[in-house]
């Protein structure tokens, strides 16, 4: 008998069984796939989302910590000048404008906050009334919460008396060809004997020349060109005479009030108001300083203490040597904290006044 046939039909057999078995998945194999993969994918989506949330917490409180030691640093280079008048610190400050302390009929206290160097630092509780801002709800107002600090100083401005004509002149003779400063500025002018605070009335170009006279040809103007110590507004001009001597130093007066204030985006910032000269006119005028700081408690070391005071508590301010600032700062990312809620945090910082630190 012929064994090919029965051979044939045994390979074809076998060639049927393998191509049966090699068919394809099975629903059930395809279904545990399935599932591998998307186990896979929601563990790479889930190291994503907590990657991405991370990135976004700790970018947030980067902000959070940057915005703070900015405000620190802005803060504190006005401490630490409070008071600095370039020459001396023995209390001996002539004070000439119309506005000022020592022209009783022309001073304001709840206006004229920044002509009185005896407060060259000056702070305010936030219950107490400060007169450099209103306390409110509108853009620019401080917050009800808000500590303030009054700070007087000065800016240098590199230049020097290089001649003064006789003590009862009103005009010096500059050292340099040009100048920054013009008609209306505030400066302070100082030797080893005193300093004065006078107003610009004209500046001229010409012949390198300051010119302080008495009147009010500018605002607030000055109630004596004298700018001897102590000051004389006697209403006849002259005043109490003095010479300032070749290289007695000038500089641009400083008088700010710090506090945390509204904003234009419905949410609070740190401002700082500056007195800067506006068409010949000392204004106050206010400036958004850092984003996000939501409040500040101020408090203050008064020398022959062993602690740090409130505002309240100071009986000398002339005697304050440190300032410590606490500072509340919120993240502008208002979800990246725990909850989907901005991320909080608050810092203090001590500065010293270099004019009062032994």
């Amino acid at each position: 008998m012929n064994a090919y046939p029965e051979n044939r039909r045994r390979a074809v057999a076998a060639g049927q069984g393998l191509a049966k078995h090699s068919g394809g998945f099975s629903l059930i194999e395809l279904m545990i796939a399935m599932v591998l993969g998307l186990v896979v994918i929601a563990g790479a989506g889930s190291v994503f989302l907590a990657s991405s949330r991370t990135y976004q917490t700790n970018q947030a409180l980067s902000d959070v910590q940057t915005n703070a030691r900015v405000a620190f640093e802005l803060l504190a280079r006005d401490i630490r000048q409070a008071g600095l008048n370039g020459c001396n610190n023995n209390g001996r400050v002539a004070n000439v404008l119309n506005n000022g302390p020592n022209n009783p009929s022309g001073y304001d206290p709840s206006q004229d906050w920044y002509t009185t160097w005896s407060n060259a630092v000056h702070g305010y509780d936030s219950t107490q009334t400060d007169p450099a801002v209103a306390t409110g709800t509108a853009v620019n107002e401080r917050i009800a919460t808000s500590d303030s600090i009054q700070l007087l100083g000065i800016e240098g401005s590199g230049l020097s008396v290089a001649s003064t004509p006789s003590s009862n002149s009103a005009n010096f003779k500059l050292n340099k060809t040009t100048t920054s400063l013009q008609s209306g500025d505030i400066i302070v002018v100082c030797d080893y004997d005193h300093a004065a605070i006078v107003q610009i009335t004209v500046q001229n170009s010409s012949n390198v020349e300051l010119v302080h006279n008495q009147g009010n040809k500018t605002s607030p103007g000055n109630c004596s060109k004298g700018l001897g110590y102590p000051t004389n507004c006697d209403g006849n001009g002259n005043g109490n005479g003095y010479t300032f001597d070749q290289n007695s130093q000038i500089a641009k007066f400083s008088a700010v009030d710090w506090f945390v204030g509204n904003n234009n985006d419905n949410g609070t910032s740190l401002f700082r108001t500056s007195v800067v000269n506006k068409a010949g006119v000392p204004t106050p005028t206010p400036q958004e300083m850092v984003r996000g700081v939501t409040g500040m408690k101020i408090a203050y070391h008064q020398a022959g203490n062993s602690s740090f005071l409130s505002a309240a508590s100071i009986t000398d301010w002339s005697a304050v040597d440190a300032v410590r600032v606490h500072l509340f700062v919120t993240s502008s990312d208002t979800r990246a904290g725990v909850g989907y809620k901005p991320i909080e945090r608050d810092f203090w910082s001590t500065t010293t006044i270099r004019n009062r630190v032994n």
